[in-house]
């Protein structure tokens, strides 16, 4: 199988609306929402849930009152500024605390204990397109890299037993931690450009992570005549790079009337220029 990770440098460049676009086209596949901290893939594909499954993300700290003594050993260890004193009695701040354990591990009488947050969640889920694996994370939440490293695990699962040819990842923007996690061991990124000055400045810096994995990499512009110089810009930089540009897509009304439809693109004008340029990416990334 080949499993394909569209990724992006920032926010807001267009790039699950593409990849809903390429879910439309595409057969013999398995959909994976590798943006856990804030998924929306699931918004145009509709997925009716088939498994619902609980991720344990960091662990939480509390103090036992009853058994604490005020000491003040975990006041002067927490590295987090976690434990405050309140009315006279030492408190954890839930929204500060790291998870780390070291609070649990000096307290002299055993009265901090630590539980892990079950407030995050991932599914398999059925769609008009086929199945799609993706999650949910509570506010705040840690972990979610490795919840990206779950949902990936189940999708080759799925496209395993299945006997699927692709994989295709709604990826991250950024080059943070759920970014690494959703690129490592892919076969192909396609890059989602915007025309604009920070749309480039983040590229850039995908790029750069992409090629320190070796990953091979193929780009779009997404609404390139916002600024066609720029856009030019782009291009050259990208050729500069030894990096595909395989198609630019021109600002589209009816890309966001489809998402008014809950519709792709495709499915609502499939004969539209932007439609046309996506049925040649996906042919491109095959």
């Amino acid at each position: 199988m080949k499993e394909i990770t569209v990724i992006s440098g920032k926010g807001g460049t267009g790039k699950t609306t593409i990849t809903a676009a390429l879910a439309s086209l595409a057969q013999s596949v398995v959909f994976c929402d590798n943006d856990v901290d804030a998924a929306d893939l699931h918004l145009l594909l509709h997925p009716e849930i088939k498994e619902q499954h609980t991720f344990e993300g960091a662990r939480i700290a509390s103090i036992n009152e009853d058994e604490c003594t005020n000491c003040g050993i975990c006041f002067d260890h927490c590295h987090f500024d976690a434990i405050k004193i309140i009315d006279g009695q030492h408190r954890i701040n839930p929204f500060q605390c790291e998870g780390c354990r070291l609070c649990e591990r000096v307290c002299p009488t055993g009265a901090i204990t630590s539980e892990v947050s079950l407030n995050n969640h991932w599914y398999v889920s059925d769609t008009r397109f086929g199945k799609l694996v993706h999650a949910k994370m509570g506010p705040g939440e840690e972990n979610s890299g490795k919840l990206v490293a779950k949902v990936r695990e189940r999708s080759k699962e799925i496209a395993t037993e299945e006997h699927l040819d692709y994989i295709v990842n709604d990826g991250p923007p950024g080059i943070g931690c759920t970014a690494i996690s959703s690129i490592t061991g892919t076969n192909q990124i396609l890059l989602v450009i915007e025309a604009t000055k920070s749309g480039l400045h983040d590229a850039k810096r995908v790029i750069e992570l992409a090629r320190n994995f070796g990953i091979p990499t193929a780009a779009i512009i997404n609404k390139y005549d916002l600024d066609e110089n720029l856009s030019a810009e782009i291009s050259t930089y990208l050729e500069s790079e030894s990096i595909p540009l395989i198609a630019k897509i021109p600002f589209d009304k009816m890309i966001v009337e489809a998402m008014v439809h809950g519709q792709t693109i495709v499915e609502y004008a499939p004969e539209s220029e932007s439609s046309n340029l996506l049925k040649e990416v996906w042919e491109e990334l095959k």
